[in-house]
């Protein structure tokens, strides 16, 4: 089981672009070392300065410009410095507020098949998820009392 969550974690590294320590194999130390070294020295070139990355492509990383969510701040930004010139800044600013409150939640029709809410009154038959302390619970913990004799 080990090997396989060894293999996500690099997948997902290579996805991602950061230089990711290489994936340990089920292997012994001494078989696995001499496919990765020569991974290594065919992605390094004749520099030898490249890294080895999973997959064999190396992959460039996005401008900081082009990343999505600094676009968005940086809209939000200019839209805020705009409402507060027409003195409209708190308006919009709690309005922004209310919007990312309902755009950070899911409903019920978002949720995955079998995914229980953290709230019980949410899931079907107020089902409870693990480690939720109940009252139940909290009562048996309370009142609980050593053995006699000891």
């Amino acid at each position: 089981m080990s090997a396989a969550v060894e293999r996500r974690l690099a997948s997902f590294r290579a996805a991602r672009g950061s230089p990711a320590v290489s994936p340990r194999s089920a292997e012994p130390p001494g078989k696995a070392a001499a496919p990765q070294a020569a991974e290594g020295q065919q992605a390094a070139g004749p520099s030898g300065s490249a890294e080895a990355r999973p997959g064999g492509a190396a992959a460039a990383p996005a401008p900081v410009w082009a990343r999505p969510l600094l676009l968005k701040v940086l809209l939000w930004a200019v839209l805020l410095a705009l409402f507060a010139e027409l003195e409209l800044g708190l308006p919009y600013f709690v309005l922004s507020l209310l919007y990312w409150m309902y755009a950070g939640t899911r409903g019920p029709a978002e949720r995955r098949r079998g995914e229980l809410s953290a709230y019980s009154v949410f899931n079907p038959g107020c089902t409870a998820i693990a480690g939720t302390l109940t009252a139940e619970q909290l009562e048996r913990e309370l009142y609980y009392r050593p053995a006699a004799g000891r």
